[in-house]
């Protein structure tokens, strides 16, 4: 699913997540067993009946935000029981029954109202039975009623205006457990059955689900019902259904129709995600040596947004916020069509590792996304190499480290047992860390085994569940080399390995390493660090890449040639690298010959390293100064995240933060004046994606002249402003330094607005304001009608990016009228994480509060997460800040 959207780039790394104490994972792993295979499934419903074919009819009511439905389950009983328990959430049953299915006993039997059970907290439904039943088959019908939501969860409404004034459309979202919300039914990942859908709608409207329609009847009331094939056995999170006035285009795959469905009269700007998924299916094709099982693969594009996902892998039905799949060339930038293509990727990826073969519970979630992103950057490097998409994996790597070196991260395969913790499920360790470790363990045995293994995993598990450890066996028999040790390290236990280089020989034109292996933590002394099996590449600069296994904490490698040593080279290991400050200058003189990907790795450990007080942060600033001038534009963009970190890091001392924007513009604004405003047809992609970067972070910390240029353009209604790919990015800069006249001009431009893609793009710049009281004044906007519902949670997480006190604060007030803005299964997340930017002690406290009252002690990890990222980030202030005034005092004249 899911793939996670852009969220406000935390000082310290810290993001959203759910969270498991270290100190209650740091047993290691047994080497030799297979906990991940021997282990039950986990179930919240009791084990003696199983589903086995859903007939699902429902009839929509859009306008009142209501549906009826029927639902029968072919369903088979293993033990002889007088209740039947399921998951239900929302729904009014009107009328229950069960009868004879084929080899079912007896006739059916009727259920009042006083045999059905709900329990709310637990979203499940328990109907109880005048007698016994005995072992069988039988059909469970329900006949019921639903709402629709205006967020993200179950069947839910996203309103916008089309040429004849408001439209409404209709979707499900049904990952993590929200199925339960359209229909009672066991909404559990093992739970794999076919499905048979229908739906009663409008005559003038149109149908999308996982598989082809198979007809449609009218009739008198101005209605049709139309039913869709069947689809093959899947779990229920899987399922999708989709109501409202589309247009679809289509191309083909090989025998596979691709397409693309949109809101009328936007066909168009899906053209692009389709051409790049009919690339993407032929290479996943030969890749998992399993053709794509479905005859039809759409991505439908939804109107509005969420704050805590942008696509769901639904099978053969793909679904995505229009920001994420279209292609408007009034805002669209290059950074957001190579995304486009990537999330398309991703989200094409689990139509095998996801749907195909499915976990078997949550625990193993990042066997979906994990995988799904690996494979993403890998199909997008073979089929878009001229992104140089290997080089972003190290930003991916980062983010992960910045929550795995924390007390509050937990293992890559985690313990979920509530409905909150698989929402809090999705964060940068299954996503990041997951393709992270993947990418080590491919390099490690090798690509040819790495693929074998998987297509073997595909093969054998197709239609089926599986747990982590059935990847690691189909790997490992490939591989015929044993990594499933390594993989339970990584996987199993949390946390970052640091590697140290104790020391260095040359002799004879060799030199020889020996490496220890600590861990890397940020808030706590390792004085008994875990201990990994680290599978480590090294190098002389210039010399040939030697690989060994850091194991039992030590190694000794040799390596061709007495040049300066880099480890982790080619930067495709989960680890931090510490090098003695003699080694490291010898690095730093040599800065300029490495690959880029050591270039950008090396700048970003070294950042960490000096974060956590492995040694001076400035150090990290000593390597920007050493960047060439023609240096790959994905080190220019690490090296201007960085000095945005520090800049924020300054946050309420504007002459320190005037050192950092003199240091910043003096090494920055010559290479903006290189690339200029204004593309060129034969520049490179990265060039146009970092002429935006530049801009918008020189805008952020007050460069005068491009404040002054972005402001000018946004006047004068110049044409880079009012549409392209850097309209998006002049705007921000321009929203970013907002007067209270400029705020209400931006506002009416606003309302104005008929392109939904620019009216949530203007909405959300509202509250990005750094003028405190504008920021009041788009927190009052946010919960009036007038933006939308989705867009109002993203004006709150916009000025929460900028005034996280603020934010937070503003959501403790309104917590109601707040939660109510956010998807149902996501509300844990969201108000802790407002608070996330925060520098301030005394929001520690209030984080504390809210969790106490207003959370399950199963379902406070955001709040910790939260209160780590403060802590981490106050302690940052006082400890590691003074290392980088004094470099920028000397520096800055």
């Amino acid at each position: 699913m899911r793939l996670l959207p852009a969220v406000s780039s935390l000082a310290l790394a810290v993001s959203l997540s759910a969270c498991t104490s270290v100190s209650q994972q740091s047993q290691p792993a047994t080497a030799t067993a297979s906990p991940t295979a021997s282990r039950a499934v986990p179930t919240q419903l009791p084990a003696n009946v199983r589903p086995l074919q859903y007939r699902i009819s429902a009839t929509p009511d859009a306008q009142n935000l209501r549906f009826s439905a029927r639902t029968d389950i072919d369903i088979q009983i293993l033990e002889a029981t007088d209740s039947i328990t399921l998951n239900a959430a929302n729904l009014v049953f009107d009328e229950v029954s069960i009868g004879n299915a084929g080899d079912g006993p007896g006739a059916p039997v009727a259920l009042n109202p006083r045999d059905i059970a709900i329990d709310a907290d637990k979203q499940i439904a328990t109907f109880r039975f005048p007698r016994i039943l005995a072992p069988g088959r039988y059909r469970l019908t329900t006949r019921y009623r639903g709402k629709i939501e205006t967020q993200a969860a179950g069947l839910f409404a996203l309103d916008y205006d089309g040429p004849e004034g408001k439209k409404r459309a209709l979707y499900t979202q049904f990952e993590a457990p929200d199925a339960r919300r359209f229909f009672p039914g066991w909404d559990e990942p093992q739970f794999r059955t076919p499905y048979n859908l229908s739906v009663t709608i409008p005559a003038g409207e149109d149908a999308v689900s996982n598989m082809p329609q198979a007809g449609a009847q009218a009739h008198p009331n101005g209605t049709k019902t139309i039913s869709f094939q069947t689809t093959p056995a899947m779990s229920s999170y899987l399922l999708f259904l989709g109501v409202g006035e589309f247009d679809r285009i289509t191309t083909l795959a090989g025998d596979t129709e691709i397409g693309v469905v949109t809101k009328k009269g936007d066909s168009e700007k899906g053209r692009y995600a389709l051409e790049g998924s009919a690339q993407v299916v032929p290479y996943y094709n030969q890749y998992f040596g399993t053709r794509y099982p479905l005859p039809k693969l759409d991505n439908v594009a939804g109107p509005g947004s969420s704050q805590f996902f942008g696509a769901m892998e639904n099978w053969g039905a793909i679904f995505s916020f229009e920001s994420i799949l279209l292609v408007d060339p009034a805002i669209t930038t290059e950074a957001r069509k190579q995304s486009i293509f990537s999330v398309a990727a991703h989200e094409i990826a689990h139509q095998w590792f996801g749907d195909l073969v499915t976990m078997a519970w949550w625990d193993d979630l990042w066997l979906n996304e994990g995988f799904a992103s690996w494979m993403a950057t890998k199909s997008t490097d073979a089929l878009h190499p001229e992104w140089q998409p290997l080089l972003g994996r190290i930003g991916g790597r980062e983010e992960a480290i910045g929550l795995d070196s924390v007390t509050t991260t937990h293992p890559i395969v985690q313990n979920i047992s509530t409905v909150d913790q698989i929402s809090q499920a999705f964060d940068a360790i299954t996503y990041r860390k997951g393709e992270a470790v993947i990418t080590m363990l491919e390099d490690y045995v090798g690509e040819d085994a790495w693929r074998r293994g998987v297509q073997d995993y595909i093969a054998t598990y197709r239609l089926k569940n599986t747990v982590t450890d059935n990847l690691w066996e189909k790997v490992e028999k490939a591989a015929g080399k044993p990594i499933t040790a390594i993989a339970h390290d990584f996987t199993l236990r949390p946390g970052v390995p640091l590697i140290r280089v104790e020391s260095s020989t040359c002799s004879g034109g060799k030199t020889e390493a020996v490496l220890s292996q600590g861990e890397f933590t940020r808030d706590r002394p390792a004085k008994q660090p875990l201990s990994w099996r680290v599978p480590v590449i090294a190098s002389t600069v210039g010399g040939g890449k030697v690989r060994t296994l850091v194991t039992n904490g030590r190694a000794s490698v040799t390596l061709p040639g007495c040049g300066p040593i880099l480890v982790n080279s080619g930067q495709t290991g989960y680890y931090r690298t510490l090098y003695t400050p003699a080694m490291f200058q010898r690095l730093t003189g040599s800065y300029g010959r490495l690959q880029p990907v050591d270039q950008i790795g090396l700048l970003a450990d070294t950042w960490g390293l000096g974060l956590a007080g492995h040694q001076s942060a400035a150090t990290a600033l000593e390597l920007i100064d050493a960047i060439p001038a023609n240096a790959n534009p994905k080190l220019w963009s690490r090296a201007a995240s960085i000095l945005s970190q520090i800049s924020g890091m300054y946050a309420g001392d504007p002459q320190r933060q005037a050192l950092v924007s003199r240091y910043a513009s003096a090494k920055l604004s010559p290479i903006l004046r290189r690339l200029g405003w204004t593309g060129k047809a034969s520049e490179l992609s990265n060039e146009a994606v970092l002429r935006a970067e530049l801009i918008d972070m020189l805008g952020e910390i007050g460069d005068p002249d491009v404040v002054r240029e972005a402001n000018r353009l946004y006047a004068a209604n110049d044409p880079a402003a009012t549409s392209g790919p850097l309209r998006t990015t002049i705007l921000g800069v321009v929203a970013a330094n907002l007067d209270a006249p400029g705020w209400e001009r931006l506002h009416a431009q606003a309302k104005a607005e008929k392109n939904q893609l620019v009216r949530a793009q203007l909405y959300t710049l509202l509250g990005s304001a750094r003028n405190e009281a504008l920021a009041r004044n788009a927190l009052a906007l946010a919960l009036t009608d007038e933006p939308g519902a989705t867009n109002s949670s993203a004006i709150i997480a916009a000025v929460a990016d900028v005034h996280p006190d603020l934010a937070f604060d503003f959501a403790l007030q309104n917590r109601e009228k707040v939660e109510i803005l956010v998807d149902a299964s996501s509300r844990s997340r969201f108000v802790p994480g407002l608070a996330a930017d925060s520098s301030n002690r005394a929001t520690i406290a209030k984080l504390r509060d809210y969790a106490e009252r207003h959370m399950t002690p199963q379902s406070r990890r955001p709040a910790d997460v939260a209160i780590a990222s403060i802590e981490d980030r106050v302690r940052v202030s006082e400890t590691r800040l003074p290392d980088l005034t004094r470099w920028l005092e000397t520096k800055v004249r």
